[in-house]
């Protein structure tokens, strides 16, 4: 892309389609930003996670309360933004998902997911909603020639 800096943005509603559509504009955004096809992958997984976190635990499905969803090309840098208006969380409560009493639960394996997919991972609860930073660093030629750090 031959912009080094652009920002997209939506609010979104509180429901099971919000977590479907946040991950298909990752997607798109991730496919014309150059990633491969992985990386892509990895992003759009990471959005939905994001985004089924802040549908699900931050706003309780509640149809008042939205996520809001930002896409930021900065330098070599993607930059997603995921916003709930929730009660906020606390991070210290939050299961180990490799450990033996956690292997065979079929839930709370977002936020590892997360880590695992992106270079960067920001969690910062509050009072008014939780708001998750993912950061993708591109990588290969379009990032000037950077080796992938993986």
């Amino acid at each position: 892309m031959a912009m080094t800096e652009q920002r997209v943005s939506y609010t979104l509603d509180s429901s099971l389609e919000t977590i479907d559509n946040a991950e298909e504009k990752a997607t798109i955004i991730a496919n014309e930003l150059g990633f491969p096809e992985d990386e892509v992958m990895q992003i759009s997984m990471a959005v939905r996670e994001g985004a089924v976190n802040a549908v699900l635990h931050g706003n309780a499905y509640s149809p008042d309360k939205k996520v809001n969803l930002a896409f930021e090309r900065i330098g070599d840098d993607l930059i997603i933004t995921i916003r709930d208006q929730g009660s906020g969380m606390d991070l210290s409560k939050i299961p180990n998902p490799l450990a033996p009493e956690n292997l065979l639960k079929t839930s709370g394996r977002g936020i590892f997911l997360m880590r695992s997919f992106m270079d960067v991972v920001e969690i910062r609860p509050s009072s008014t909603g939780t708001e998750l930073k993912l950061i993708k660093h591109v990588h290969g030629s379009s990032a000037g020639g950077k080796e992938a750090s993986q």
